[in-house]
């Protein structure tokens, strides 16, 4: 059984001992008992509120290492011509904290009767299908900075909504 507690990123050189391949869900927990593609117990304990990413490679306790891969899973994909109706239904679908993968005039969320009937409303054509989600991580993500363009906060604040370590 292989035991994880270190998440490296997405890019080493080491040889990969054991593969796993998670839906969407699986990535965004941090403790899951699992077997990898060659039948390998893993049990992983990472930090939670981080989403394991597609590619990401993980060091085992034992010091072999183990790739994320994204499983194929049932989602909702919308698409259409108009980038005025894409881009309010982006809005409303992040004004919702709906988690979005989103492409070129397309996008795809978990499958949500509710969500895509409003996406039909908004003009776009919804259909289901198979595929790895990868959904956007979010503006405040890690390794999404939240920067200031240069300028201080002397003599102003953000309206008291959200807080700064500077």
């Amino acid at each position: 059984m292989l035991e994880v507690y270190e998440r490296l990123g997405t890019h080493c050189h080491d040889p990969v001992s054991a593969t796993v391949v998670l839906t969407y869900e699986q990535r965004d927990r941090g403790r899951l008992k699992l077997t990898s593609t060659d039948g390998e117990e893993v049990r992983l304990f990472l930090e939670r509120g981080k989403p394991l990413l597609v590619g990401e490679y993980l060091k085992a306790t034992c010091g072999k290492i183990v790739k994320i891969e994204g499983a194929v899973e049932a989602i909702a994909h919308a698409s259409c011509d108009d980038w005025q109706a894409f881009a309010k239904a982006c809005y409303h679908l992040g004004n919702r904290h709906v988690k979005v993968e989103v492409g070129d005039r397309w996008l795809r969320i978990q499958p949500d009767h509710v969500l895509e009937d409003m996406l039909h409303l908004l003009g776009l054509i919804v259909s289901h299908e198979n595929a790895v989600f990868v959904p956007e991580s979010g503006a405040y993500a890690p390794g999404y900075g939240h920067n200031h363009g240069g300028h201080n906060h002397d003599g102003h604040d953000h309206g008291g909504h959200h807080h700064h370590d500077h």
